[in-house]
């Protein structure tokens, strides 16, 4: 599968079984940050700071996170450093437009030097003797690195080992492993934010860790001017103030045989509203990723690129600019993409706390400023992007994946995932506790692509046809013409995930069915630990008369809107339809538009905007689109 082909930017090595413990060794999380914060003169509240920004206290079963980080303390054990597959180099072409013919595949670049920010592990098995095999496997080993490096970057700045935590500032800015200025700064302020305000969590392992609130930490000293780090170069990016972001332009450049690229130049919001924004991973990794964006040969663009290991932004087209990034024209032109550091089925390891917050941050700016609902209608991952013909469904990605945690995502947007109704509502939203929900899943080692994942959090349930663990998954026509729903972590056929709503169709016990691409979908939703929460709202369903209505996956005028010169572009149903008795959750009109823009001049581009009115639905996975004309909406209370 594409995914496994990837080119990863470090060797993923064979995991070390974790060491049992000896009696001198604490075996609790917390005591283990206790210990070594003692040991290595490290303030406690610094160490579990540091620690909650880079995994949240999370051990990972051992497994690699950013950058081939490892465990509570994410000490990174690059063993290369080179090229990304970024996801834009398969059979979805990311601009989903079949007005124009395809972009060939740009190359790759090619391995590039080893920083020292992906070489941390080898500096703390230096600095602990503990080897390499411990400080990747086992927490309390890695936390001892931890707290090591800290105390050995504290020492290089000239700044003392002091009890006081405003002291470690220029020492927690460097654990980052920024080059920039703003994004050392950023990383530390968060960690300082972190200790003012105090966290308590239960971990992926099972540790209640608490980091008690230190609301007067004094002065803190910054020493950033002891880091040799680069000054800022914002130059008029569109990010909010409190982040750390730089300009980086996408490569745009008219190419020979009369191609371009990488992007359209528009004039949005003043031409067409921004409805969507998009998040994607790059399923490969920061530096490389920026470099082939910049290339106008290479077929995919985004808005925005976040580094996991201390969230920096570098942003490479204006959100006016339409980025060829999510495999569907009309979502293209009415949406902006952000690309995340990291690898689908490396999960929630890769998801940083750091780049949790960056990203949010800079959501929430971009949603206030575009009048964008923050909701999981319209805050889509690239795996909600429907296809735009019946040809393109299978196709289509399924970044960020099933370990991305919606959840707190929202939380940190300030719109948290809040019920809506009774328990008998006719509606529900998706919302297991992340933190417990590990369903099974293949395909998470590159190395054995048919071995079960480690059982990881997850914000998705598992869509049955039968009322029973044993019942087979319900199936997706479009991404199986044949063949069975798949418990692949690339296979979101059988899923409904986080934040999404759908309509219930009918509940048994423990169990509750929702209306999931025209078939009832079955998921366990015990009131012990509920899945869902009630989400009372519009559905849509068939008008009287109607047998079954077909969807859509792009919102195109009618043909009689096309003004001469410009070819119409064909309102095709894709494969699915739904039934009369059936529900679907509305989210609201849809604008009726093509942006026509298949030249390098922007002057020739063109908006065209029809009378047919859709409505938006949660049909399966993925949003899809209906005409108004065809189904009545009722309230489901």
């Amino acid at each position: 599968m594409r995914r496994a082909l990837a080119i990863a930017a470090v060797a993923i090595l064979p995991l070390a079984h974790v060491t049992a413990a000896s009696a001198t060794e604490p075996d609790d999380r917390q005591q283990a940050f206790a210990a070594a914060a003692e040991e290595f003169q490290v303030p406690e509240s610094v160490l579990l700071g540091v620690s909650y920004l880079e995994s949240r206290w999370d051990a990972h079963a051992g497994t690699p996170s950013n950058n081939a980080g490892f465990g509570p303390m994410h000490l990174t054990d690059a063993a290369s450093y080179t090229g990304s597959n970024h996801h834009g180099q398969d059979e979805e072409d990311p601009r989903g437009d079949d007005s124009r013919p395809a972009v060939p595949a740009a190359e790759a670049p090619g391995p590039a030097e080893i920083p020292a920010a992906l070489r941390t592990l080898e500096r703390a098995a230096e600095l602990t003797g503990e080897s390499r095999e411990r400080l990747r496997a086992d927490p309390a080993a890695n936390i001892r690195g931890g707290a090591a490096l800290l105390a050995d970057y504290q020492k290089s700045i000239g700044a003392p080992l002091s009890d006081d935590p405003g002291q470690w500032y220029g020492a927690v800015a460097k654990y980052s492993g920024a080059e920039q200025q703003e994004a050392a700064r950023f990383f530390a302020d968060e960690v300082f934010a972190t200790i003012k305000s105090g966290e308590e969590r239960v971990t992926d392992d099972g540790h209640r860790v608490r980091l008690s609130p230190v609301p007067n930490l004094g002065k803190v000293v910054a020493w950033l001017e002891k880091l040799g780090l680069r000054a800022p170069r914002r130059d008029g990016v569109e990010c909010p103030s409190t982040v750390s972001c730089e300009w980086i332009p996408a490569g745009y450049a008219e190419l020979p045989g009369g191609g371009y690229g990488n992007h359209d130049l528009a004039n949005r919001p003043s031409s067409q509203k921004i409805d969507y924004i998009v998040i994607h991973d790059m399923e490969g990794y920061f530096g490389p990723s920026v470099g082939l964006v910049r290339n106008p040969a290479y077929r995919a663009s985004w808005q925005y690129s976040l580094r996991s290991s201390d969230g920096h932004i570098a942003q490479h087209i204006k959100a006016k600019d339409v980025a060829w990034q999510a495999g569907n024209w009309y979502i293209n032109a009415k949406s902006i993409g952000l690309e995340h550091e990291g690898f689908l089925a490396e999960g929630h390891t890769w998801y940083t706390e750091a780049m949790y917050r960056t990203s949010a941050k800079l959501v929430r700016y971009l949603a206030l400023r575009h009048g964008v609902p923050l909701d999981r209608a319209h805050i889509i991952g690239h795996d909600n992007v429907p296809g735009t013909l019946p040809t393109t469904v299978r196709g289509m990605h399924e970044d960020p994946g099933p370990f991305w945690d919606w959840a707190h995502y929202f939380k940190l947007l300030g719109a948290p995932l809040h019920p809506f109704g009774g328990p008998r509502s006719g509606a529900v939203m998706i919302r297991p506790d992340f933190q417990n929900n590990k369903p099974y899943f293949y395909g998470c080692d590159r190395q054995n692509p048919e071995a079960a994942c480690p059982p990881l959090p997850a914000h998705t349930v598992w869509l049955r046809t039968e009322p029973r663990e044993d019942a087979p998954l319900v199936k997706d026509i479009g991404k199986h013409p044949t063949g069975e729903s798949l418990y692949s972590v690339y296979d979101h056929s059988a899923r409904a995930s986080t934040g999404q709503r759908y309509a219930v169709a009918d509940r048994q016990g423990d169990w509750t069915a929702i209306w999931y691409l025209g078939q009832k979908a079955w998921f366990h939703n015990p009131a012990s630990a509920p899945t869902a929460v009630p989400s009372m709202g519009l559905v849509v369903t068939p008008r009287p008369g109607l047998a079954t209505v077909p969807v859509y996956g792009r919102a195109y005028p009618e043909e009689a809107a096309y003004p001469e010169g410009v070819p119409y572009q064909a309102v095709t149903p894709l494969q699915y339809t739904f039934s009369a008795g059936e529900k679907y959750t509305l989210a609201g009109t849809a604008a009726t538009e093509y942006y026509r823009a298949v030249t390098f001049d922007p002057a020739n581009h063109q908006v065209v905007r029809g009378k047919t009115k859709y409505l938006q639905i949660q049909f399966g996975h993925r949003i899809m689109f209906v005409k108004a004309d065809d189904v009545r909406v009722t309230f489901s209370g």
